[in-house]
C-alpha cells in the first residue's frame, strides 16, 4: 500500500522531533516551541491566571512536563474536556552526582539506570550526553539551561567472547559494574581526573556564549544513542528510533491538538517520570493536572460535573507480537505492527480501559477510518502500566489506554510501524473534533 503524502509528512516530522529530543527537557522544550509558533499563549504557574474562552494556552513544570489547553467557545458543562495524555521520559542511563572514575588511566562516568531499561543494547553504541544544567550566574543567581553534546563522546565496550565463553548463554549484566561508559583515556594513571561539572560548563558556554555562567552547581544528564531515527525495511514499513516509548505518543498528541476544534475544549498533558512510577511534582501522580483544572474551574461542584462529561485518552506504546517470540502473547491478543492503534485492557487495572471508553474509542476509529486492535497480556504473565490508571484515580476522569504496537520496548532503539502513528493521530484528531455534546457514555 502506497503511503499518502500526509502520512509521509507526518513521519518526517516525527523523525525530526525524535532526533531533537534526547531528554524529557528537550522534548518539552520542542513541544512548547511548536505550540507557541501556532499561537498558544504561555502561562506561568507563579502568575495569576485569567483564562479566556476561544484562546489557547501552554504551561510547563520542571522543564520536563507540559499541559496545552484549547479553551473552547462552548461552555465546559456543554462540551466537557477532551484530554490526551502521554509521558516525556524513557529508560536510559543517567550520570551520577559524583561521576568521575579513573580505572587504569581510563576516564569513566558512573551512571545510574533510570527506569526498566534493556541494558544489553547499550553496549558498543556511539553515545552522547544531554540534559539540564543548573548554575550560578555572575550575579550569584541560580539559573538552568539545556545542553546537548550531540557528538559521540562515550561508549560502553563489550567484553570479548574469548574472555566470557558463556556470554551468549548465561551472561547477566551488573548495573553497577558492567555498564560504566568510557569517555577519555588519560596520559597516565596519575593524571588528575577532569571535573565533570567543568566539562558541562565549557560545553554549555560554547553552545550558549550569552550565558553568564560563574559555576555549574548541579545537573541532570542522560546518555543517549547518537544514531538518528530512520525509516527501515524494504518498503520502509518500520520506524527505528530511541525513545519511541513514549515520544511517539507525545508527537501524536501535539499534532492532533493543533487540529483541535475551537468550539470544544481540548487538553494535552505530557508528564515526566512515568517510567519510575510517576510520583513527582511533575509526574502523573503529582498535582499538575488537578491544579490546572482547579484553576480553570475553581468551583468544586462545577468542576466535578465537567469532569463527568470529559474523557482521557492515555496514549502509550503497546507490545506488538514478536514473530520470534509469539508464545509471549495471548493467542487472541497479539497486535501487529501497521494494523492500527491498540486498545489495552487489564482486569487488574494496570490499564484504565473500560467497556464504555473502549466502545467510544472504537467509534472514533470507525469515524476516522482507522483499524483498531486489542491487547491483553497472557494470564500467567504480568504487564506494564501507564499514566492512565493514575490520572483516572487522581482526577476521576473516564479513561482509555491505547498505543501504537512496538517491538524492543525499553531498548536503546525501538521499532514501530510507519502507519500506526498516523492512524492514532487520525483517531486523536477525531477525538478533538467529534461531537459538540458532552461525552456521555451512559444513557441517563
Amino acid at each position: 500500500m502506497t503511503a499518502s503524502s500526509s502520512m509521509v509528512d507526518f513521519n518526517t516530522g516525527l523523525l525530526e522531533f525524535l532526533h531533537a529530543s534526547p531528554t524529557p527537557f528537550h522534548a518539552t522544550k520542542n513541544i512548547a516551541a511548536a505550540l507557541l509558533s501556532k499561537g498558544f499563549t504561555p502561562l506561568y504557574e507563579g502568575d495569576s491566571w485569567e483564562l479566556e474562552q476561544g484562546k489557547r494556552y501552554v504551561v510547563t513544570r520542571n522543564d520536563s512536563s507540559i499541559i496545552a489547553f484549547v479553551y473552547g467557545k462552548s461552555p465546559l458543562l456543554d462540551s466537557g474536556i477532551r484530554m490526551l495524555g502521554a509521558h516525556t521520559d524513557s529508560p536510559c542511563l543517567k550520570v551520577k552526582p559524583r561521576a568521575e572514575l579513573n580505572r587504569r588511566g581510563y576516564f569513566q562516568l558512573g551512571v545510574e539506570v533510570y527506569g526498566g531499561a534493556l541494558l544489553a543494547p547499550w553496549y558498543d553504541r556511539d553515545l552522547s550526553m544531554a540534559g539540564r544544567v543548573t548554575y550560578r550566574d555572575q550575579s550569584d543567581q541560580i539559573a538552568s539551561a539545556l545542553v546537548d553534546f550531540q557528538r559521540p563522546i562515550a561508549v560502553v565496550p563489550s567484553l570479548a567472547i574469548h574472555l566470557d565463553r558463556e556470554a551468549n548463554n548465561l551472561r547477566t549484566i551488573n548495573a553497577q559494574k558492567d555498564i560504566v561508559p568510557l569517555v577519555l583515556q588519560l596520559p597516565t594513571d596519575e593524571t588528575p581526573l577532569p571535573d565533570f561539572r567543568g566539562l558541562l560548563h565549557t560545553e554549555l558556554q560554547k553552545q550558549q556564549p550569552q550565558l553568564a555562567i560563574k559555576q555549574v552547581l548541579d545537573y541532570e544528564i542522560s546518555l543517549y544513542d547518537t544514531q538518528p531515527p530512520a525509516l527501515i525495511g524494504l518498503e520502509q514499513d518500520f520506524i527505528s528510533s530511541a525513545r519511541l516509548d513514549n515520544l511517539l505518543s507525545c508527537f501524536i498528541g501535539l499534532q492532533a491538538l493543533l487540529e483541535a476544534d475551537d468550539d470544544v475544549s481540548s487538553l494535552l498533558i505530557c508528564t515526566d517520570h512515568e517510567e519510575v512510577g510517576s510520583a513527582s511534582c511533575c509526574g502523573a501522580k503529582g498535582p499538575m493536572l488537578q491544579q490546572f483544572l482547579e484553576r480553570l474551574v475553581p468551583d468544586v461542584d462545577t468542576r466535578v460535573r465537567i469532569i463527568e462529561r470529559s474523557m482521557m485518552i492515555s496514549a502509550d506504546n503497546a507490545h506488538g507480537i514478536h514473530p520470534n517470540f509469539m508464545d509471549k502473547h495471548d493467542e487472541n491478543h497479539g497486535p501487529l505492527l501497521n494494523r492500527g492503534p491498540v486498545i489495552k485492557v487489564n482486569a487488574n487495572q494496570r490499564y484504565a480501559t473500560t467497556s464504555e471508553t473502549s466502545a467510544f474509542f472504537r467509534l472514533l476509529c470507525e469515524k476516522a477510518d482507522v483499524p483498531v486492535q486489542a491487547f491483553v497480556a497472557r494470564t500467567d504473565m504480568g504487564c506494564g502500566s501507564t499514566i492512565g490508571p493514575v490520572v483516572a484515580s487522581e482526577v476521576g476522569v473516564k479513561t482509555i489506554d491505547v498505543g501504537c504496537p512496538t517491538f524492543a520496548m525499553h531498548s536503546i532503539r525501538e521499532l514501530a510501524g510507519t502507519r500506526d502513528g498516523w492512524y492514532l493521530y487520525k483517531a486523536a484528531v477525531e477525538f478533538f473534533t467529534y461531537l459538540k455534546a458532552p461525552i456521555a457514555l451512559i444513557s441517563r
